[in-house]
């Protein structure tokens, strides 16, 4: 946590912040993959502006807002993460799970980065079938609200800047 603190100190965000949160994350709970998306409810679209694997999933990629999706209404809408435990769960979630599965991914946990009783962004990290449990949640909770301010940076940076957020 301090490693992350110090990040966050720094100037240079969001990337430092982003590039500390992963290597605690990959550290304390582990992941394959780990990207960070943020929502933009005004194009409708979730932007990834981190991915730890940028030649699978390259950072400036969107997707649409499902709003009849799981995801939305656990993450988005309740505030809730949302545990993909098999195979067969991250098949029925995601669209892309044949890339998924290609990069060694059977599990996912996607937590919401919630502020002021919105879901902003959310963490999604991939693993091996099993790798994630409801214990977990608590602490992948302080690393989503540690991400507030990276969040809230990028959000500014592309309402000032004219970039997506």
């Amino acid at each position: 946590m301090s490693d992350v603190a110090q990040a966050l100190a720094r100037g240079d965000q969001p990337e430092h912040g982003l590039r500390a949160v992963a290597a605690a994350l990959s550290a304390r709970i582990g992941y394959r993959l780990f990207t960070v998306l943020v929502l933009d409810r005004e194009a409708g679209l979730s932007r990834r502006y981190f991915s730890s694997q940028p030649e699978a999933y390259p950072t400036g990629g969107a997707k649409p807002i499902d709003t009849g999706s799981a995801f939305y209404a656990s993450v988005v809408e309740r505030g809730e993460a949302r545990i993909c435990a098999d195979r067969a769960a991250c098949e029925r979630a995601f669209f892309d799970h044949a890339l998924i599965t290609s990069l060694g991914c059977e599990s996912a946990v996607n937590v919401p980065v919630r502020w002021d009783g919105q879901t902003i962004a959310s963490l999604n990290l991939l693993h091996q079938a099993g790798w994630y449990r409801d214990e977990m949640l608590p602490e992948l909770s302080w690393y989503a609200a540690l991400c507030i301010p990276v969040i809230q940076k990028i959000i500014h940076n592309s309402r000032t800047q004219g970039e997506p957020s």
